[in-house]
């Protein structure tokens, strides 16, 4: 078997159902989980209807490539989501469809990662757990930039030193953040091009959440945005995956996309041919249907900022936790260490977080996630208000 995966931690979720497992909660409260970050608004059903209106597809082999029809409507959504000039991104070369961001970031950093054990995956801590699994079964080595609430949840970049930037093979971002809902400046974005620039390594940048944001005339801006500004039209060394998970609540669909870099995107398309994970036809059209349209991004958001308001007023004066500037995520501080906090909500309230220092690393002695948990926000709006109640009443007996 391959040396590397004795390194994998347990998922989040593992050490989740490990921790509760002793826990026995009250028989007379329903469970709400806000452990998951599983959207569940309605899907679209005008998707939905594309994809029943082509099962025929399913007598035909899809191509790695993706069909052309796809292709262009993600670079048209591209190029108005991000002001990109009109024909900079080129369906053919620069746009690869991909069978979610999970599968895509996992082999994407196969495809580029240099075996060298001097050779860094750098990303945020805390972070999405692909990031490191993909980096160690790459042979590469993870390196984790706290995000700390001194700096806005996002890394101090200006910290990290030139023998990282220098053994760096591969930057993962992710804007709007995960579990912090941060974004990168985009002064930020430009800086790291640069610095990506002087020693040669790639960016990626988990864009996910990027549709998930408050001010609905002030979209965030993400990677190719920076491109733009810069004149990169090439998008040398950069590279965006984008899904339809949260953006249009299809996480089943497991359709999204990378965009960016030719160079890169030609070998990343060669090692996807062997790779044998073709997005079938008839969800390639699906997707058509789902990055032409708009209305049902905005009525999403909308669904989003309900919940948001009604739980922080909630929780106002109880619990240290702000609105973040993106993604459906609350990231609380809590009263007592999180896994207690955890154990002990469950226990009394039946509802279900996720302790911070699960989705961290602890480095130099030093957890970002610790004394904080994830709530995320996609039940429904009378669960959200229920659940927000039962943490205000737990929290409040915390005193008692």
């Amino acid at each position: 078997m391959n040396h590397a995966l004795a390194h994998l931690q347990p998922y989040p979720f593992e050490k989740l159902r490990a921790l509760l497992g002793s826990a026995t909660a009250p028989t007379g409260k329903t469970p709400i989980a806000l452990s998951i970050g599983e959207p569940k608004h309605r899907s679209p059903e005008f998707v939905a209807a594309a994809l029943s209106a082509n099962l025929d597809q399913l007598a035909v082999y899809p191509t790695t490539l993706g069909i052309p029809a796809l292709r262009e409507a993600i670079a048209a959504w591209c190029s108005r989501r991000f002001g990109l000039p009109a024909g900079v991104l080129d369906p053919a070369r620069h746009i690869l469809p991909v069978n979610g961001t999970r599968e895509a970031l996992f082999a994407f950093t196969q495809a580029v990662v240099q075996r060298d054990v001097d050779g860094l995956v750098v990303s945020p801590n805390p972070f999405y757990q692909i990031y490191e699994g993909a980096a160690l079964l790459a042979g590469a080595q993870p390196y984790y930039l706290p995000c700390l609430a001194e700096h806005g949840f996002n890394p101090d970049f200006d910290a990290v030193s030139d023998d990282v930037w220098q053994r760096c093979q591969i930057l993962f971002l992710c804007s709007p953040g995960n579990p912090t809902g941060a974004l990168i400046p985009l002064d930020t974005l430009k800086k790291l091009i640069a610095l990506a620039d002087k020693f040669d390594f790639v960016i990626a940048a988990d864009e996910c959440y990027s549709e998930l944001y408050f001010d609905e005339g002030n979209p965030p801006a993400g990677l190719l945005s920076a491109c733009a500004e810069l004149g990169r039209h090439d998008f040398a060394r950069c590279v965006v995956f984008h899904s339809l998970s949260k953006r249009s609540n299809l996480p089943g669909l497991r359709s999204g996309f990378v965009a960016g870099d030719a160079d890169i995107l030609k070998s990343f398309l060669l090692y996807r041919t062997y790779h044998g994970c073709a997005m079938p036809v008839q969800t390639q059209l699906a997707s058509v249907a789902a990055w032409s349209d708009e209305e049902h991004v905005k009525a999403n958001r909308e669904l989003y900022r309900e919940k948001f308001d009604a739980v922080l007023a909630i929780l106002d004066g109880v619990l240290d936790v702000q609105r973040p500037d993106g993604g459906f995520y609350l990231w609380a501080r809590t009263p007592i260490d999180d896994e207690t906090f955890t154990r002990e909500l469950f226990a009394r309230e039946h509802v279900t977080v996720v302790p911070g220092s699960y989705l961290s690393r602890s480095v130099d002695g030093h957890n970002p996630g610790a004394n904080r948990v994830r709530m995320a926000l996609v039940a429904p709006l009378a669960e959200c208000v229920t659940a927000a109640e039962r943490i205000r009443d737990f929290v409040k007996g915390l005193d008692a």
